[in-house]
């Protein structure tokens, strides 16, 4: 999973094809009856310009999927459930990658299911593969926190008043303390602040699942913060053998959603180093595995090969 910032918004996949698309008709969008806006569309290449037009009012969540895909079928339902508990607050447009191949291609959806934002018609990536529905809450937290920042707080109509959620029942879980203290270090952008609270959330609980993903997440954002991806690569190719150089590269690729290029590059530089050096590459790797998750077939294979390389 990505943990989201401002920093987000500088965009990790390419939709300018698609937002130079003229939108379809208004009346090709699927409405309920009373012409309330739905919480959960199908969105086809044609209807994209739409939900692009919508994000500058209410964050949009696309879920890109295909009926093959056993881990999307769990999923969705759990991002129906969250978006709905929202009320207007979020919209969810799901995306068919096998019948619609230009926004796959736009998203760069190389492995499914595959979550990404849209704020103001920006896009930012969420996560990738099924993951649990409390982590799904807290990155939907996040998502309204940096759509708030950006000036995008709208709440669009949910049908009749009666089948308005109670305002007085909470849709959102808080975060414990030190999570809250976490995600606030973040949006203002003080990674190091971020890092402290998830190592104490951790020290007080050593299970505690959530702080160690987050961990991973704004040590990622920390690392990669004022790197330059051109001077980035540039350097480790005039250096194959320099570990941090490698680092730097494979840390820009798993920001940028090249999980698979991220995990070749490492299982390279751990084959081509001196043994000293193996360790703090498998640490890496390790970091990064946990980082985009076991529910990614990426992270299973690229075990298996460092497994491999191990024994």
């Amino acid at each position: 999973m990505t943990e989201m910032s401002a920093a987000a918004l500088r965009g990790a996949v390419d939709l300018s094809s698609l937002r130079n698309r003229p939108a379809a008709p208004a009346a090709d969008a699927p409405r309920p009856e009373g012409g309330a806006t739905p919480l959960v569309v199908d969105v086809t290449d044609a209807t994209f310009g739409q939900i692009l037009e919508l994000s500058q009012s209410v964050p949009v969540v696309v879920d890109l999927w295909a009926e093959w895909c056993g881990p999307c079928k769990q999923l969705s339902p759990v991002l129906e459930k969250v978006v709905i508990e929202l009320a207007g607050r979020v919209v969810l447009a799901k995306v068919d990658v096998d019948a619609n191949p230009q926004l796959a291609q736009g998203f760069r959806a190389q492995s499914i299911p595959m979550v990404v934002a849209l704020v103001a018609g920006q896009p930012v990536p969420m996560f990738t593969g099924a993951v649990p529905e409390e982590q799904v809450r807290e990155v939907f937290a996040k998502l309204l926190e940096l759509a708030a920042s950006h000036g995008v707080t709208g709440t669009i109509p949910v049908g009749d008043a009666g089948d308005e959620v109670d305002p007085a029942e909470p849709v959102e879980k808080p975060l414990p303390p030190l999570h809250q203290a976490a995600f606030d270090a973040i949006e203002a952008g003080d990674y190091a602040a971020a890092i402290t609270a998830y190592e104490k959330a951790l020290a007080e609980n050593p299970r505690d699942e959530e702080a160690r993903a987050g961990l991973g997440q704004v040590r990622l954002l920390h690392r990669t913060q004022d790197l330059d991806l051109h001077a980035v690569r540039a350097a480790a190719a005039a250096a194959p053998a320099d570990v941090d150089a490698q680092f730097a590269v494979a840390d820009m690729d798993v920001a940028g959603g090249h999980v698979g290029d991220a995990f070749d590059r490492l299982l390279g530089l751990f084959s081509a180093v001196d043994p000293e050096d193996r360790g703090r590459v498998r640490e890496r790797l390790v970091e990064l595995f946990g980082l985009v998750g076991d529910a990614d077939p990426r992270v299973g294979a690229a075990r298996k090969r460092l497994a491999t390389l191990l024994f």
